[in-house]
């Protein structure tokens, strides 16, 4: 049986943001090597750190592609929603419970909410996140605004104002921001205690993990960026600050955690790589519910 993926077209060609750009070089400890694409204007290339293999697709501002973030109503591998959009890549998106199969990021569609939070009876209704509620329903998304006739990507908190003159087209929701700097306390995926004790981290940020983000450019290139665990090497993944230091080497200044761990994967041209690792060295493949798709404009909405 089929399954019907709603779908937001997020661009045609990526617009960046206006900025300045702080840009490092790369460590010696990162050897990348770019992998051969079929996708001229694009750019892939596997970054081998110490204890994470990075997974990178530079995709140039106003290109001749889409981003269009996905959702389905039941949770499904990243290629069912490649071949449902005839995508050249697709990267994991938003957070969401596995048990309920419901959303538990929002995400905006051609400007209607399509995923809300606060229909997820498990996330509302769990006593241990009520002092945290607030802080959870107003987590960081990626937006696009249509400017007058300008498309602009943000990343902004769900509750953030949309910019005079702009309206909002599409969002997709995930957090923490991870440039300009970390949101984990302000989006409440972390707490410390009077005495700055952590208390709370429900991402295990501090520690190495398969991540997945989104970069902006200042030039307008979109990054999507992820940090793969490697076989045989323990701990093993990215810490939170660790991938924002990467984006930053790689002159991104506005970066958005997405959903990572086992959720954490990237499919391209084909192939789906994925981020977790089990304890045999072995991908743990796990459906999300939802994506963000690159395709081809020419096969795009209006």
């Amino acid at each position: 049986m089929s399954k019907t993926v709603l779908l937001g077209l997020i661009g045609a060609g990526v617009v960046g943001l206006a900025g300045c750009a702080v840009q490092s070089s790369p460590s010696p400890l990162m050897a990348s090597s770019p992998t051969a694409s079929r996708s001229a204007e694009l750019h892939y290339t596997v970054t081998s750190l110490p204890t994470s293999e990075v997974h990178v697709l530079r995709i140039p501002a106003a290109s001749a592609y889409q981003v269009v973030p996905a959702v389905a109503p039941e949770i499904a591998d990243l290629a069912t929603f490649a071949q449902q959009y005839d995508a050249i890549a697709v990267l994991n998106g938003g957070f969401f419970d596995p048990q309920n199969q419901k959303s538990t990021s929002y995400v905006t569609l051609q400007g209607q909410q399509v995923a809300d939070p606060r229909q997820n009876e498990r996330l509302v209704n769990n006593p241990d996140l009520i002092p945290y509620m607030d802080q959870i329903l107003n987590r960081s998304e990626l937006r696009r605004y249509r400017c007058t006739q300008n498309l602009r990507y943000a990343i902004a908190l769900h509750r953030d104002p949309i910019p005079t003159n702009c309206e909002l087209l599409d969002a997709l929701g995930a957090g923490p921001q991870l440039l300009p700097e970390l949101t984990s306390e302000l989006e409440g995926f972390t707490a410390t205690d009077a005495t700055g004790t952590v208390i709370r981290d429900a991402l295990g940020s501090r520690q190495p993990n398969a991540r997945t983000a989104v970069g902006l450019t200042p030039d307008g290139d979109m990054l999507w960026v992820m940090a793969a665990q490697k076989p045989g090497v323990n701990p093993s993944g990215l810490s939170l600050s660790e991938m924002a230091e990467f984006l930053k080497s790689l002159g991104v200044t506005a970066a958005l955690n997405l959903d990572g761990g086992s959720s954490s994967a990237l499919f391209y041209e084909g192939t789906t790589v994925h981020g977790k690792l089990d304890a045999e060295g072995n991908p743990v493949r796990r459906p999300v519910k939802s994506v963000l798709v690159l395709r081809s404009a020419q096969n795009g909405q209006n």
